[in-house]
């Protein structure tokens, strides 16, 4: 019994050590073109377009990366960088209130046709932005928001996933609760403030961090409605970086801003990872 109790120590133990080397050979083939772009960004245009090319750092990082924030190519990255944290921070928050407020009072008031409106809702998942772009572009531009922060947001706050998602976590909710906010004189916003709110915070978070990184990755509704140079978004200057006809790109300059759009969604996935986590495990009820 020992020793079979030791060879099935033995075996786990080796099942172990080679997932744990699967994962690192996964990790190091995600990170090698990062790191790659990494030094790209850190080293002269020469170094780059000359083979082979660098695997280390070199000496033009402060350089580099000063002239990306500061100039760019078209606008200053920092600019851009500004542009994309409002449109990304805009949508999350206006995504997860809109869709907050629309679940609870789908399930927790009684009026007629409810169910027809939540199943409407639901069917806007089957028309994506690139469906209804015409219209709402025709909308925008007809409120005057062309060019602004407010069109950047508004058409895209709307959330049918993150309705259905926060239903689903209410209906879990104990009907017990409500009856006892009820009894203690709470009125609706005071029990959907004090007791849901609390309730749904890992779930928030863990919505927070994808519809900001969906934010942060639009480029076809922003291409669309902004013509001034001083709004384009982060992703929408990676693209206009690249050099059209007989023009050379100024590759360190791309590969620095390339870095800097990875940053703010890595902040925001690192810094909310556990609460992340969390809130898609762990309903916390």
């Amino acid at each position: 019994m020992a020793r079979e109790r030791t060879g099935m120590v033995e075996r786990r133990g080796a099942g172990l050590w080679l997932t744990h080397l699967g994962m690192i050979a996964g990790v190091l083939v995600i990170f090698f073109p990062i790191w790659l772009a990494f030094v790209a960004s850190t080293v002269t245009q020469s170094e780059i377009v000359r083979p082979p090319m660098p695997l280390w750092p070199g000496d033009e990082f402060l350089a580099n990366y000063s002239k990306a924030l500061l100039s760019g190519v078209n606008v200053p990255v920092a600019t851009m960088l500004v542009n994309s944290f409002v449109m990304a921070m805009g949508i999350a928050i206006g995504k997860i209130v809109i869709s907050l407020l629309s679940a609870f009072a789908i399930v927790y008031f009684r009026f007629p046709g409810r169910n027809v409106f939540f199943w409407l809702i639901f069917l806007t998942l089957m028309l994506p932005v690139e469906v209804r772009i015409v219209p709402t572009y025709e909308v925008i531009a007809g409120f005057g928001m062309l060019n602004s922060y407010s069109g950047l947001i508004f058409p895209l706050i709307a959330s049918a996933t993150a309705t259905f998602l926060f239903r689903q976590f209410f209906l879990t909710v104990p009907d017990e609760l409500a009856e006892a906010a009820r009894v203690d004189g709470a009125r609706p916003m005071r029990f959907f403030i004090d007791i849901l709110l609390p309730m749904s915070r890992t779930n928030i978070a863990a919505l927070f961090v994808i519809l900001f990184i969906y934010g942060w990755n639009q480029y076809l509704w922003p291409l669309l409605i902004t013509t001034d140079p001083e709004m384009n978004t982060i992703v929408m200057g990676i693209k206009q970086m690249f050099p059209s006809g007989d023009d050379v790109a100024d590759w360190p300059v791309i590969m620095a801003t390339s870095i800097l759009a990875m940053i703010p969604p890595v902040i925001v996935v690192v810094s909310m990872q556990k609460l992340f986590v969390r809130g898609l495990v762990d309903s916390e009820k």
